[in-house]
């Protein structure tokens, strides 16, 4: 028994002379963690789990401060700043990374994912993890995909019940070209806005309208600016956690893996959040004005034919092995249907 409880403790003793010289290799730092989402978006709830779980994990050593709606600019800066090492860390719509990497525009093109856990299963697994080290070369290092949800259209001008309504409205778009693209095969005149610009322009009628995730229209208070909400679901926009290249290889190891599992849970419950939140955030709009519209099967199919020109004009630039890639991943997914 003595004998027992004299290895028990020299265990425990070498544990914790484990987990001492473990936390030598983690340094005091502050890390900015910037976001286009304001405060109280699901975003921004993933933001600060993933802020409490490495301030946990690095006992108190690490510390992030959160930088939420766009107070430290666009995305384009943002991304800038984070390659040249002064943003240590930000989330963004991972099509907009396309910038960096040619490849990423395909998790813009409209119609790409049936549903959200079939696109969990997409960027969590090899298709996912083979886009993200795309970017180490860029001098960004990808963490996690969060979730923002499926796009929906609104405007101040009319309601959408046909997809023939959509021709001649102005509608803010994500600067990048598929998203210019799909508008405009639409008929309506695409506007490339950074996000901290478009309450604004809403309100001065600079545009007649965008497209966003119940959950942002919601988060942003678009329906003080913004009548109609046609629900359309067009488009599914992974949102990709990224960190400064130049932060992650001046980590230690420990600090790496403080920064994944970090990432790792943070993920779980940013995703849960936010789809516990659609039917709430879709309820506050009604219940603050905004007529709710939705296409039949008729109108839907119509969409989608529509869409299809731009994504054979995108996937040529994306290149053929990305997108056989992807539609490989989800053939798996959906049983060869």
């Amino acid at each position: 028994m003595k004998r027992f409880f004299l290895k028990t403790v020299i265990a425990s003793v070498a544990l914790a002379a484990f987990g001492m010289a473990s936390a030598q290799d983690v340094k005091e730092r502050t890390i900015k963690f910037a976001t286009q989402n304001p405060e109280g978006h699901p975003i921004v709830a993933g933001m600060k789990k993933f802020g409490e779980l490495v301030t946990a994990k690095s006992g108190g050593k690490i510390k992030v401060n959160l930088f939420p709606g766009g107070v430290l600019g666009g995305d384009g800066p943002n991304v800038s700043a984070l390659q040249g090492g002064t943003l240590e860390m930000m989330s963004m719509n991972a099509g907009i990374l396309a910038s960096q990497a040619k490849e990423f525009a395909v998790f813009d093109f409209p119609f790409m994912f049936a549903s959200s856990q079939e696109a969990d299963a997409v960027v969590d697994g090899p298709f996912g993890k083979m886009m993200l080290a795309k970017l180490d070369p860029k001098n960004i290092h990808g963490l996690a995909y969060w979730e923002l949800g499926f796009r929906n259209i609104t405007n101040s001008r009319r309601p959408i019940n046909k997809v023939e309504d959509i021709a001649g409205l102005k509608l803010r778009v994500i600067p990048n070209a598929i998203n210019v693209d799909w508008v405009s095969a639409l008929g309506a005149n695409p506007t490339p806005l950074a996000f901290p610009e478009v309450y604004a322009a809403m309100e001065q009628k600079a545009i007649d309208g965008h497209e966003n995730p119940f959950s942002v229209i919601n988060a942003n208070k678009f329906f003080e600016v913004q009548k109609h909400l046609a629900v359309t679901n067009h488009q599914y926009n992974p949102q990709a956690v990224i960190v400064s290249k130049k932060l992650w290889d001046s980590l230690s190891a420990d600090e790496k893996k403080i920064f994944d599992e970090a990432a790792v849970e943070a993920t779980k419950l940013q995703r849960q959040f936010n789809r516990e939140q659609m039917g709430v955030a879709l309820d506050n709009l009604k219940k603050n004005g905004m007529q709710v519209t939705e296409f039949n099967a008729a109108e839907m199919a119509k969409f989608r034919d529509k869409m299809k020109p731009v994504i054979d004009k995108h996937s040529a630039i994306v290149g053929p092995d990305v997108v056989n890639a992807l539609q490989a991943e989800l053939g798996k997914l959906r049983g060869g249907k």
